[in-house]
């Protein structure tokens, strides 16, 4: 590999451009929301949707209700509109510590069809999602209820909630928490196919209340910190520790009795002894696999995607990303993996350039598009679908554009960049011992020797550490159950890393224990499999939840899939890097032998 040195100038350069991103990208601080009563507080409307598809939400204004002249859309960041955010100004007006009763919106008279649309909406649970000083508040658009004391039923009652009530409590000249209701005893009744006369109106309600400025987005973390939540955390953390306390005693008891052992028969043997078992492939186990140019791509990718991860867990701890940070943690995703492309080219290039003298350009190519390429196919389709629905988690042209502008001018010169680094200053790989010619031929291995098996077991211990924890990520990411513990996550995920080293290093030794001289691929492939169960899992989650319809199943099977393949890149190189550096320590001890 590359000097140390080059790979922390890399580094510090990450740092750096990361430092300049976080200044221009500063949250507002509590300044920013300072008020004098009677001043305008900003409010914006944002979109609706139904309660069990997250990913289906549309315009606030698709659905009939009262529209400003003209309708201004707030201007949004990349973040934001990847998100599905469109924020809209809205008849609403809201001045600090003025209270409002039954103020009229204004009246308005529903077609037939627009009936029907509210209709369908307050069928399917739609709800709507608006901002008060930067605040989300969420509330329904109506209510149903299913006619149970007709004999033979009538049919389920539509009502369309005509007035909402604004709750709004405030500490000093600051706002602190904002809830909408709607009024039940003011809702209409929308069951029949005729044009309805309504009246929208609002109250808006003002209390004082003792919480500071700074702990206002606390009670969006309140869902993750009841008692239960928290036990099922800890409990996920404690099997994860079990777990890697027992693959240490299996490892220590392979590497006493068997390793430790095959080492001292070696150094007393004769010739004819030294050629038995994983000691006889010490002429082949360096040679460089086929498709060595994208193996080294997929470990410069992980490589990545795991410094990307570990930086937003990072970013997480010291609360820059919180829950409805609106479209913070998608700018991030962005900038960051275009930064941290310098990392998967110097990878890449690095480890290529150990083991051939040319080509090196080949696996950084690979290493740019080995992830971006499908991510963007998946993308695309789903952006197709989205217009089609005309949802508002259909990209706008702009946004692809910008998306393009930055992949294009930023994360391909710092991939090539990295590239060039890892290649000019790579260190010369000493092989313990010399490679042959000719590459031995491997004997046909029993079923539970063989790939398949093997990527079985390196998936099903590390998945069995993570499971419960994987289900509070899917229930954030596609429920709402707000996930705010990232210090539990971070806690988890170190004792992953550490089972898949451990699990890559028994299934190694297992491979070579039998004369398989071909550990290369299939290091990845056991490391990367804990992902395969990740997204099977996936499959179940959707199965047992409300979701429902084509447009949310394409969003929860495109974007889970997305997510499984970065974790397959990101445990496939930590599997073979920590089965690189045990191959090479125990044919080091064997050349010392």
């Amino acid at each position: 590999m590359a000097k140390p040195r080059h790979l922390i100038f890399l580094f510090f350069l990450f740092l750096l451009l990361l430092l300049c991103a976080t200044l221009q990208s500063s949250s507002a601080s509590s300044s920013d929301h300072l008020y004098d009563v009677g001043d305008v507080v900003p409010f914006f409307v944002n979109k609706v949707g139904p309660f069990n598809n997250p990913s289906e939400t549309y315009e606030f204004y698709d659905l009939p209700f009262c529209t400003p002249d003209p309708i201004v859309r707030k201007k949004e960041s990349l973040g934001e509109v990847l998100n599905g955010d469109r924020l809209s100004n809205a008849k609403y007006e809201f001045k600090f510590r003025e209270e409002k009763i039954d103020e009229t919106l204004c009246p308005k008279k529903l077609t037939i069809d627009q009936v029907a649309i509210l209709r369908q909406a307050i069928s399917r649970d739609f709800y709507f999602q608006f901002y008060l000083d930067d605040l989300p508040f969420w509330g329904f658009i109506g209510k149903l209820e299913e006619d149970g004391w007709t004999p033979g039923g009538g049919g389920p009652n539509y009502y369309l909630f005509t007035h909402v009530q604004f709750d709004i409590l405030y500490n000093g000249n600051q706002i602190i928490q904002v809830n909408a209701f709607g009024d039940p005893n003011r809702a209409v009744d929308i069951t029949s196919d005729v044009g309805v006369d309504v009246k929208f109106t609002y109250s808006v309600i003002w209390n004082a209340t003792k919480v500071r400025f700074e702990n206002r987005m606390d009670r969006y973390s309140r869902a993750s910190l009841m008692p239960v939540h928290q036990q099922i955390h800890w409990f996920s953390f404690v099997n994860s520790i079990a777990i890697i306390l027992l693959l240490i005693g299996l490892l220590a008891l392979l590497y006493m009795r068997h390793l430790g052992s095959d080492l001292k028969k070696y150094s007393n043997a004769n010739e004819e002894d030294k050629e038995v078992g994983w000691k006889s492939l010490h002429g082949d186990v360096f040679r460089p696999p086929s498709n060595s140019a994208l193996l080294f791509a997929v470990v410069g990718t992980g490589t990545q995607l795991l410094i990307l991860l570990c930086v937003l867990l990072f970013l997480a701890l010291i609360g820059t990303l919180y829950p409805y940070n609106r479209g913070g943690l998608l700018n991030w995703l962005v900038l960051l993996y275009a930064l941290s492309s310098v990392f998967a080219g110097y990878t890449a290039a690095s480890f290529y350039g150990q083991f051939a003298e040319n080509g090196w350009e080949k696996t950084v190519s690979l290493a740019g598009i080995l992830y971006t390429g499908p991510v963007f196919v998946a993308a695309s389709i789903l952006n197709i679908v989205a217009i089609s629905y005309r949802a508002t988690t259909g990209f706008p042209f702009g946004s692809i554009v910008v998306v393009l502008v930055l992949f294009t001018f930023l994360a391909i010169p710092l991939l090539a960049f990295g590239g060039v680094i890892g290649y000019r200053f790579r260190s010369k790989f000493q092989i313990p011992s010399g490679t042959k010619r000719h590459s031995r031929d491997t004997q046909l291995l029993a079923w539970y020797r063989r790939t398949p098996f093997l990527m079985f077991l390196g998936g099903l211990v590390p998945f069995s550490a993570i499971v419960l924890q994987l289900h509070q990520v899917y229930a954030s990411m596609w429920g709402y159950k707000i996930y705010t513990l990232p210090s539990i996550l971070f806690a988890t995920f170190i004792p992953v890393i550490v089972i898949i080293a451990l699990v890559s290093i028994g299934l190694t030794y297992i491979q070579l224990s039998v004369e398989d001289h071909e550990w290369w691929w299939r290091s990845v492939l056991c490391g990367g499999s804990t992902a395969i169960f990740m997204f099977g899992y996936c499959i179940y989650f959707y199965v047992r939840s409300n979701m429902s319809g084509f447009l949310q199943l394409s969003f929860f099977i495109g974007y889970n899939a997305c997510l499984c393949y970065a974790f397959f890149l990101i445990f496939g190189a930590i599997s073979f890097r920590v089965s690189f550096l045990f191959v090479r320590h125990i044919y080091d001890d064997v050349k010392r032998e």
